[in-house]
């Protein structure tokens, strides 16, 4: 594996840089023979974010034969609009957003650290995404992305993770915007507020001839380790090439952390690259226990996986 930084981060004109947000927005490129691939995996918190970046990077947008959406968090969503406003023209006519469920347009809230009270964290509209002739295609079960990945469908929760602390959710449509409620239990149908459960996040992978699978989790919530083993199931591969991505670890106590790094080590990766949410301890804890297996990128990271 090839990890090759941005260098000094800085366009033509020397007063432009990358920008670094929190988020996620992965140009994902793929080759079997001379077969190109490319698809955009996540959008970061914001258009001005991921444009910049993308110009600085000189990566070709147009390139893209498919987006994918990890989840319904705003900062893994926030640019898409923005980016769709400046490059629909250009891309082609029948592309398609793959998402993991309808649970990815449900509106959010964050806790505002006063019991009972929420502020709000958006939702992904359906609207907008319609009124640039984008389709969505709800990967609940397994699916193939344009010919080269697949992503994971709802990852099953089988290890010692657990989900930790994070948004909360509220069902329903209103004013063309909200995830449909008709496969919810009147219990979550009575208008509460509740944790949400992240059962529409999805992983996306990539077989790497000879070497095995390069598993993406953009934050895991479900649990990185779930996430892997959920890849390794539905595509009938054991071997792990390269974990990586968001790996939402950030908050974890130091035991829990510890128990996760082991069971990551316990799956043999060649690599490991955390990024996004996956923490600073993370990174140190998982250095120690695999101190030639981990790779921490950064904004405008290059990573090459080669068979």
């Amino acid at each position: 594996m090839l990890h090759q930084p941005p260098g000094n981060g800085r366009g033509a004109d020397y007063r432009r840089v990358l920008h670094n947000q929190w988020g996620l927005s992965l140009f994902a490129e793929s080759w079997r023979a001379e077969e190109a691939r490319t698809i955009l995996l996540d959008f970061g918190y914001s258009p001005e974010a991921l444009l910049n970046n993308i110009e600085i990077l000189k990566v070709d947008p147009t390139k893209v034969d498919a987006l994918i959406v990890s989840h319904g968090h705003h900062d893994h969503y926030g640019g898409l609009t923005g980016f769709l406003d400046k490059y629909r023209s250009a891309l082609a006519p029948d592309l398609k957003l793959y998402a993991g469920g309808e649970d990815n347009f449900c509106h959010r809230l964050s806790p505002s650290g006063v019991p009972g009270q929420f502020t709000d964290f958006g939702q992904l509209d359906r609207r907008e995404l319609a009124a640039q002739r984008i389709s969505t295609v709800l990967c609940e079960t397994p699916t193939v992305v344009a010919g080269h990945a697949f992503t994971t469908g709802q990852i099953k929760r089988a290890s010692i993770e657990r989900i930790l602390p994070n948004t909360f959710v509220e069902r329903g449509i209103k004013d063309g915007l909200g995830c449909d409620a008709s496969h919810y239990s009147p219990a979550e149908l009575q208008g509460k507020i509740i944790p949400d459960e992240h059962v529409h996040e999805h992983a996306t992978c990539f077989n790497v001839r000879g070497k095995g699978l390069v598993v993406i989790s953009s934050c895991g919530h479900v649990g990185i380790v779930n996430s892997v083993r959920q890849a390794q199931e539905v595509s009938g591969v054991e071997r792990v090439h390269a974990i990586v991505g968001g790996f939402h670890l950030g908050p974890a106590p130091k035991e829990y952390l510890t128990q996760v790094v082991a069971e990551i080590k316990g799956l043999r990766p060649d690599v490991v690259v955390p990024m996004h949410c996956s923490g600073l301890n993370f990174a140190l804890e998982a250095q120690a226990q695999m101190p030639e297996n981990v790779i921490v990128p950064t904004t405008g990271s290059r990573l090459v996986f080669s068979a």
